[in-house]
């Protein structure tokens, strides 16, 4: 008996399949190949969105994913970079295709924020939904949440926890760790070294993670330097988060080069650690 509960476990984890899209691997500073700080766990048919930057609808459907799809987003901090997008994520969807609530989580101040975005677009919805359109209302429905760190979300797919992260002088900042039978991702949100995040992401198979070079942020001004290195991870704190965690693979996004090459900001990583690495770009779908 036991011999087949094990084997319809392992079917079921095969079954499921659990990858990620990188939808956008950018940063605050414009760049056209990469879009705002966005990732998509794809998990028994099922999207989970963490953050959405400027960008995240279109780089959804240009993924293949349905609009329909679209109905869950885990938002690890209110920087804009990783919130620009939330009004398209809220408003776009409904006109093609998603007639379910979008449930959105993530640190204290989303609901405020949901709340003021609905009334900056009151005129539209009153339109749209009142207007002559066909459309499901329930659609443009958002349920926020407000969540503190641990268990946020569970399915029949994905356990979902989030876990605080040091980002400077923000107050909450997590990052969220996904759990499917086949499949633990981790992904770091913004954050400085974090030894809560190691503890967080022990056991992952993927670990995404933001990076900046060590070697770029030596020629950037004093005021910047200290900015950074508040509120971000250089290539070489990486490589020792990723020593501790032994992710399957460490995949990077939100990526501050400051002018040094790819090869560059790896070579920094691998100064203390030696496994796969990806170098994440938009729309890399990863296993």
């Amino acid at each position: 008996m036991r011999d087949v509960l094990v084997f319809l476990f392992c079917a079921a984890a095969w079954a499921q399949d659990t990858h990620v899209i990188l939808l956008g691997t950018g940063t605050p500073n414009p760049d056209p190949q990469r879009m705002g700080p966005a990732v998509a766990v794809v998990s028994a048919g099922k999207v989970y969105l963490v953050d959405c930057g400027p960008g995240v609808v279109r780089r959804a459907a240009e993924a293949g994913i349905g609009m329909e799809q679209l109905t869950r987003v885990f938002v690890t901090h209110l920087h804009s970079d990783h919130t620009v997008g939330y009004p398209d994520l809220i408003l776009t969807p409904p006109n093609s295709g998603r007639t379910e609530p979008l449930e959105a989580f993530g640190p204290p101040g989303l609901r405020a924020m949901t709340a003021h975005v609905l009334a900056a677009w009151k005129e539209d919805l009153d339109i749209r939904l009142h207007g002559g359109q066909p459309v499901t209302p329930r659609g443009f429905q958002v349920e926020a949440h407000d969540v503190k760190p641990g268990e946020v979300y569970r399915d029949s797919a994905v356990r979902i926890v989030a876990f605080a992260v040091n980002h400077g002088a923000w107050k909450h900042a997590y990052g969220y760790r996904l759990e499917a039978p086949d499949k633990t991702i981790v992904i770091s949100g913004d954050t400085t070294y974090s030894t809560n995040l190691i503890a967080s992401a022990k056991g992952c198979d993927i670990l995404i993670h933001e990076v900046y070079s060590a070697k770029g942020l030596k020629n950037r001004t004093a005021d910047w330097q200290r900015y950074h290195a508040a509120f971000h991870t250089s290539g070489p704190d990486l490589g020792k988060i990723a020593a501790a965690v032994h992710p399957r693979k460490l995949v990077l996004y939100h990526v501050l080069p400051m002018g040094e090459s790819p090869e560059e900001v790896v070579g920094e990583i691998r100064r203390n650690f030696d496994g796969e690495i990806v170098y994440g770009k938009d729309l890399d779908v990863i296993y």
